[in-house]
């Protein structure tokens, strides 16, 4: 089997996860994947198998595979988490700023606020092009941390919380300027402040929370 085919399915898949295309809980029909996508069956179960690894999807017996759930429970603990790894990581980044990943952190800010958050031709959803620019962002902050370890962690933790920011653009009602909250981090960053930053960061990561949280739309798993 094509790797590439197993490599197209399995960003096809995540992006629909992350996105929220794929809803929490959705079952994930290899068939009708296959179809979609135009790939072959096996390419879709090794996807589905990387997915599921990752924690991405969740497979069952009798039940085949799934997108998993989401709890107010998960999401506090994943914001917790991902605000401890993300500010070790940001510390290590700012003490290890060089002239050329200062620029990369320009150029991605320029780039990110002139990109519209929430898709033009459907303002209840979010923006692909704009969930890029937002990584590339983001990434760009932490790229003087050179611990792999580190990173790894962030990683994982960025793309779970993908799902939940994605659910947070249509359910927002309070006033929030996004480039507002990303343009005082990169300020903080480029100036060396490292306590400020890592404040801003987690009152960043945490605002996103909140709006779940405060939406009712993210229930207890009890």
């Amino acid at each position: 089997m094509s790797n590439t085919q197993t490599d197209s399915a399995y960003e096809l898949i995540k992006a629909n996860i992350l996105s929220c295309k794929f809803a929490p809980g959705q079952k994930l029909r290899i068939n009708e994947i296959a179809n979609s996508s135009e790939v072959s069956l096996g390419a879709v179960r090794e996807a589905l198998a990387r997915l599921s690894a990752e924690g991405m999807a969740v497979s069952a017996a009798q039940y085949g595979n799934s997108v998993p759930g989401v709890s107010a429970e998960d999401l506090i603990n994943l914001t917790q988490t991902r605000i401890f790894v993300e500010n070790e990581c940001l510390a290590q980044s700012i003490g290890g700023l060089s002239i050329e990943t200062e620029t990369q952190i320009v150029a991605a800010l320029h780039r990110l606020l002139r990109i519209p958050e929430r898709n033009p031709d459907d303002t209840s959803v979010i923006n692909p092009t704009w969930v890029a620019a937002h990584e590339v962002f983001h990434n760009a902050l932490v790229l003087g941390c050179t611990n792999d370890w580190l990173m790894r962690l962030r990683r994982m933790l960025y793309q779970h919380s993908e799902r939940y920011r994605a659910l947070s653009v249509p359910l927002a009602r309070q006033k929030r300027n996004v480039n507002d909250e990303h343009q005082a981090i990169f300020d903080a960053v480029m100036a060396h402040n490292t306590p400020l930053a890592q404040n801003l960061m987690a009152e960043h990561l945490q605002r996103t929370t909140d709006i779940i949280i405060e939406s009712g739309s993210v229930k207890s798993a009890a």
